[in-house]
């Protein structure tokens, strides 16, 4: 992003549908190997596996050199501002602004993501002024296509998006939620 790009707030809580949206803390460091080294995150997304605490230590730091450069914001989802059970993500990017999201796998099944790509999408819509959010997802991921449906989004009529991570090929639908 250019130099003009504003910094996302230094502290945020965004709250609603029964969560609490915090950025990641210190505090958090121990409990993120247990979020994120699991088959199905390093399989779908290209969060670092194996996920160990080095990794927790890089992505926090990541997280916070993100926020402060204004290219994207990763928050842990929690019900009350306490234990993180995931992760969203704003991604600010020439082609739009888009949202990514990682559940541990021990607090799936609760509607955790769709809720929180709610949350982070009115937070775009509202304090960013973006009239569209998308999410990129592979047409195979059936827990995140239902995420995306679940959460409005529809399947837009645009190219796919194709390349290569951790040594596999993928291919991305674009799904896109509109300014209410």
């Amino acid at each position: 992003m250019s130099s003009a790009t504003p910094s996302f707030p230094e502290r945020i809580e965004l709250k609603g549908e029964g969560l609490v949206l915090r950025h990641w803390a210190e505090t958090d460091l121990a409990a993120m190997p247990e979020l994120f080294d699991h088959p199905d995150i390093a399989y779908w997304t290209p969060i670092v596996s194996p996920f160990d605490d080095e990794a927790a230590r890089t992505r926090l730091e990541r997280a916070r050199r993100m926020c402060a450069e204004g290219t994207a914001l990763l928050l842990a989802i929690t019900v009350d501002g306490g234990a993180a059970l995931g992760e969203v993500m704003l991604k600010r990017a020439p082609e739009g602004t888009e949202l990514g999201y990682a559940v541990g796998p021990a607090h799936r099944g609760q509607g955790l993501a769709a809720r929180a790509v709610r949350v982070m999408a009115s937070y775009a819509f509202e304090e960013l002024g973006v009239d569209q959010v998308i999410l990129e997802l592979e047409a195979e991921n059936a827990s995140s296509v239902g995420v995306a449906t679940r959460a409005g989004f529809r399947l837009l009529d645009v190219p796919l998006i194709t390349g290569e991570e951790k040594g596999r090929p993928y291919v991305l639908q674009t799904w896109g939620l509109e300014r209410p």
